[in-house]
């Protein structure tokens, strides 16, 4: 199974390109500091609740699909 930090990292780094917006443009349209999204991306931090729901959101994603995309890449990963 892989681990949950990856496959968020993973999925989110694949729905920013998707969305065309660099690390620093989606910090900005989520009103957090511009490294932010780097460092989820590199699995260092952890995001809240509330600022996932911002990401999707400016991704124009629902976070019940964000959340699927993670579950079904750990369970592929098995």
């Amino acid at each position: 199974m892989l681990n949950l930090d990856i496959a968020l990292a993973v999925v989110l780094k694949r729905k920013r390109h998707l969305s065309g917006f660099s690390q620093e443009e989606l910090a900005f349209r989520c009103d957090v500091d511009r490294t932010y999204i780097s460092l989820l991306e590199r699995k260092k931090r952890k995001p809240t609740l509330s600022v996932l729901y911002k990401i999707c959101d400016t991704l124009d994603i629902k976070l019940s699909d964000f959340v699927r995309e993670v579950e079904e890449l750990m369970d592929a990963a098995d």
